[in-house]
């Protein structure tokens, strides 16, 4: 970049205030928020998002410095909401991971719940597969996931998806493949865990999680080769 096209000093300066005055917002936004989904906490983290961008960039063309704020790039975001600004029906899509962490517990429980049933013929139960579908196929995914160490199951990322829709699908319409045409412009927002967001912030991570990250992908993968959703950052709108 040439000196006449870099910013001056007092737009580095303004762009600094600004960013101060942004972070007294959000905190206040922060103190006085009214729940979980308060809406003017989330237009204050925006802002703030926004303005420490803004400095980000120019301290950078007029000093080559930079910050240590790290701004998701327009990549790791969702494009611009343009659903129906009412909506009539909505979706919520949900993946979960989990890796089988202690096998001998995951078959344990099933060898219980087949007993319980009672049915005669070859027990299912001896195999982690047909443990699996013992298991999601006597409990809600929602208590699996609350109960998942007492399963022998170990927790991966996790993302949940809202989409807005005028109206709601013909009943059986997309069961083949769940995942396959959600629109990315048609979600209302979406929440995201991840090991990934905890390696960003702790850089003394064990080889060992790593390790064990891995072997959570590669189970998955085979568990979930319909839900093809990639796990992202936290997306508020």
């Amino acid at each position: 970049m040439s000196d006449a096209a870099q910013p001056t000093a007092a737009e580095v300066r303004a762009a600094a205030e600004a960013v101060k005055t942004a972070l007294d917002r959000h905190l206040a936004a922060v103190e006085r928020r009214s729940g979980e989904d308060d809406p003017a906490v989330y237009e204050a983290f925006n802002q703030l998002a926004a303005a420490a961008e803004v400095y980000d960039e120019l301290l950078y063309d007029r000093y080559d410095e930079v910050t240590p704020f790290e701004i998701p790039g327009a990549e790791d975001a969702l494009p611009p909401y343009n659903g129906p600004e009412e909506p009539n029906a909505l979706s919520v899509l949900i993946r979960r991971d989990y890796a089988v962490a202690e096998p001998q517990r995951l078959l344990a429980h099933a060898q219980r719940i087949e007993a319980a049933e009672g049915e005669d013929g070859p027990a299912a139960s001896g195999t982690v597969h047909g443990a699996l579908g013992l298991l999601f196929g006597e409990f809600e995914p929602d208590e699996i996931a609350s109960r998942h160490k007492e399963f022998g199951l170990e927790e991966g990322d996790s993302t949940l998806w809202v989409t807005a829709a005028d109206e709601p699908a013909e009943p059986g319409e997309w069961l083949e493949a769940p995942f396959e045409q959600v629109d990315p412009q048609q979600v209302v927002c979406r929440f995201d865990v991840s090991a990934v967001f905890d390696d960003d912030i702790d850089d003394g991570v064990d080889d060992d999680d790593d390790d064990e990250t891995e072997e959570t992908d590669d189970f998955d993968s085979d568990l979930d080769e319909d839900e093809d959703l990639e796990p992202l950052d936290v997306d508020r709108r």
